[in-house]
């Protein structure tokens, strides 16, 4: 069964960014959605949650189902005085499997880390909280190779309950085993 099915997207503010997108992607699946510079890659992953983006075709989750988005930028976060064990509860997300140097950083306030060690505890704040989709902008901006290679290891182990739709231009993480999605200008 499809947790995530996009039928004939359109989306934009005004007029199409791209040529409609139709997409399944079922538990266990990873997608990434490809494309140049400004085709909208970010604002797909936004049209899923904000009926407001959608032109036309259809945005369909399955019952129930739960979306996790990491936005490219986490300026949501900036002047909420919350450390890092804070913002995992946020979102239900647990600090099993957290890469052990990240692991010092949660007693701290997210305003005191370094932008690769708040950008770590964001991406794990939605991967490990209990969302069946996961929208994925652009997670490796600001992490240094160690964050890198956390993120592509995390990438190529099955999350048999998970469908990840991922937006990137870091050809690190686009892995064999993903699907790739191609956006073309409209």
């Amino acid at each position: 069964m499809s947790l995530l099915s996009l039928a004939g997207l359109s989306f934009g503010r005004a007029q199409p960014l791209a040529r409609p997108l139709s997409v399944d992607l079922s538990a266990g699946e990873q997608a990434v959605l490809l494309g140049p510079n400004g085709v909208g890659k970010s604002t797909l992953l936004q049209a899923v949650l904000d009926p407001a983006l959608r032109l036309g075709g259809a945005v369909r989750l399955a019952p129930g189902a739960r979306v996790g988005y990491l936005a490219q930028s986490g300026e949501a976060l900036e002047g909420l005085p919350l450390n890092g064990h804070e913002l995992l509860a946020l979102t239900g997300a647990t600090p099993e499997g957290l890469p052990e140097p990240l692991r010092a950083c949660l007693p701290r306030r997210l305003d005191a880390l370094s932008g690769g060690q708040r950008q770590c505890l964001r991406f794990w704040s939605i991967a490990a909280a209990p969302f069946d989709v996961l929208l994925l902008d652009e997670p490796s901006n600001n992490l240094d190779e160690a964050g890198v290679r956390a993120l592509q290891h995390w990438l190529a182990q099955p999350h048999p309950a998970q469908a990840v739709l991922l937006v990137t231009h870091d050809t690190r993480l686009v892995a064999s085993r993903q699907r790739r999605l191609r956006l073309e200008p409209a």
